[in-house]
């Protein structure tokens, strides 16, 4: 009896020890979780060579490495806050430049460089910005798209020779000289089409535009091989009957941010209000930058900064002003940008260079606001088509979902029958430089020697074999009537633009009877010419002379042809009129000869 008690009591005696045992290595787990939260003096406590502290270092690479991943290479880190609570922040100034050179020593040997922005002060205690940036192949740089508009003479293509050539300008348009592309803008000092410029910054955040001493030009190859972020001007057009150009950029050329550009001595006139609706209606976030401060006298500049902010915060824009004066200004500025309810707001001058260095230091640290869809099938949409001497036919436009590789078969589409074509992608080209691959959210350049120019066009897309593909005529959009003179009714039509589809549709279903300014209704759309390849969820807007509407494609049908395509060779339509034109020929020689009896 004795020894079945014994035995039983040994029994829970053993159950009781496994339970500490599994208790006290939960403690310990529980005790290394807390010691690895990236408090404020984190950096400060901890030892760089104690083994003890080996899976706080792990922790503290593995941090800064996901703050990468999210940045696609590069991201702001703040020294002296809490990761897990922002409000708890500050450290002495010994402490401060300790944890700076433990950051340092931590992230050595792992291609990752850090920069010094700026350093903070929070009554006694300081925090310090840095700039942490990845380093990355010459053709695997960052890019960010910016859509810069405005009224006409704002100065938006002088403030971007400014930029993109490191020059001032002498106050007579010296500087724009340089970005204009035809001889009517040389003539007119107007930008009539959508003109692409870039400014690169290279792993430190110095810009690395240089033009040729000789030349003058940009040799943009050679920028792209040194930075290691690149900011996409897109340059539109400010005149009012550009308007269409405008905004086949904004939709697109898929801006990740909008530079609205303002004359301080003009203020708010003219397309101001046209393009800040624009970009909002798309949803792109907008900054905002004064120009010619320097010709400006102070009490119209005070009046136009004044409606500026009323202009902001009104109930149609509802964006919180925030104007530049310092570097720590556009620290603050560039890390709550991309929510977009804050809206920067810039002071310069092109010919004295006030400020320059504020916005250029703005656009260094603007982050990305795309998101990443890299499993996903390849999707390609094309805004620009070229016939290339010796190469063919060539494409260009935004990778918007998936990977591209050199070799991979595409389909290409549709064409005026709802097809989509193989064709094989036999080179790629970023900002003119060779690359073997793009992924989403990258603009590129593709040679496509299967089809003739004339068979491409803008608006059709690559997409990967993949996907289930089906063009269409006919699509639902939920839309909202922003200005209309008089009413909307069915078989109304106007320019849809969806990305860079632009083309002529008609109103074929309304639920209400008429829509006028302010209204909202889910209507059926049919284009008039080509079937488009549509995506539900995409972004619209609706546009004829002074009406204007924005809304979502809720609904794609399916496109069936009406007839089957006739199918005939080549040669014997080319044979077939040579022979009717030599019948033509023989018949007005036999006409002639009457005549003359």
């Amino acid at each position: 009896m004795k020894s079945s008690a014994a035995a039983a009591a040994s029994l829970f005696a053993d159950d009781d020890d496994d339970d500490d045992a599994e208790f006290s290595h939960e403690n310990d787990e529980r005790n290394a979780d807390e010691q690895c939260v990236l408090t404020k003096d984190f950096l400060v406590d901890i030892s760089l060579t104690d083994k003890k502290d080996h899976a706080k270092r792990e922790r503290y690479r593995d941090y800064v490495q996901s703050m990468l991943v999210l940045g696609e290479g590069e991201a702001v880190i703040d020294l002296g806050v809490s990761a897990e609570d922002t409000t708890k922040r500050g450290l002495s100034k010994d402490d401060l430049e300790l944890s700076e050179k433990k950051h340092i020593a931590l992230l050595e040997g792992t291609g990752v460089v850090s920069t010094r922005l700026v350093t903070k002060q929070h009554g006694d205690l300081y925090t310090l910005a840095l700039l942490v940036r990845k380093e990355v192949e010459p053709d695997d740089f960052i890019e960010v798209r910016i859509a810069v508009v405005g009224n006409v003479d704002a100065g938006k293509s002088t403030l971007l020779g400014v930029l993109t050539y490191s020059i001032l300008d002498d106050g007579r348009g010296q500087a724009r000289q340089k970005l204009f592309r035809h001889k009517h803008e040389f003539e007119s000092g107007r930008t009539s089409s959508v003109g692409n410029d870039i400014l690169g910054f290279d792993i430190r955040g110095n810009v690395v535009n240089k033009p040729d001493s000789h030349s003058g030009h940009l040799d943009w190859v050679a920028i792209c091989h040194d930075s290691a972020k690149v900011i996409t001007f897109i340059d539109l057009a400010g005149h009012e009957k550009y308007l269409k150009t405008t905004i086949f950029g904004m939709t697109g050329h898929v801006p990740d941010y909008t530079m609205l550009l303002i004359g301080a001595n003009a203020g708010i006139i003219g397309m101001t209000k046209e393009h800040l609706s624009l970009a909002l209606c798309l949803n792109v976030p907008v900054f905002i930058v004064v120009t010619k401060i320097d010709m400006c006298p102070e009490r119209v500049l005070s009046e136009t900064m004044k409606n500026l902010d009323k202009l902001m915060k009104s109930p149609g824009v509802r964006k919180l002003p925030v104007f530049i004066k310092s570097l720590e200004d556009v620290v603050h500025a560039a890390s709550n940008f991309n929510g977009g309810k804050v809206c920067p707001i810039f002071q310069i001058s092109n010919v004295s260079g006030n400020n320059l260095d504020l916005l250029c230091s703005f656009l260094n640290l603007i982050p990305l606001r795309r998101k990443f869809t890299l499993d996903s099938p390849a999707e390609f949409q094309v805004d620009d088509v070229y016939w290339v001497d010796g190469v063919g036919t060539v494409v260009s436009g935004t990778c918007i979902a998936g990977m591209i590789s050199l070799n991979d078969t595409m389909l290409i589409g549709p064409n005026p029958y709802g097809e989509f074509i193989p064709i094989p992608i036999k080179s790629i080209h970023r900002k003119r430089m060779p690359v073997s691959k793009i992924r989403c959210g990258q603009t590129a350049s593709f040679s496509i020697r299967k089809l003739n120019k004339k068979e491409v066009r803008k608006g059709m897309v690559l997409l990967s074999p993949k996907m289930v593909i089906f063009s269409s005529v006919q699509f639902d959009a939920e839309i909202l009537i922003l200005h209309h003179p008089t009413t909307i009714a069915e078989n109304y039509q106007a320019m849809v633009h969806i990305g860079s589809i632009r083309q002529t549709a008609t109103i074929v279903h309304m639920t209400k009877t008429v829509l006028r300014t302010g209204d909202r209704d889910m209507v059926t759309f049919k284009f008039i010419k080509n079937p488009e390849y549509l995506s539900v969820g995409s972004r619209m807007v609706f546009r004829e002379g002074r009406t204007k509407a924005v809304g979502t494609v809720a609904k794609v049908y399916p496109y069936t042809p009406a007839l089957p395509k006739q199918i005939r060779p080549k040669h014997m339509k080319f044979k077939e009129g040579w022979h009717n034109k030599k019948a033509f020929n023989n018949n007005s020689g036999k006409d002639k000869e009457v005549k003359a009896n």
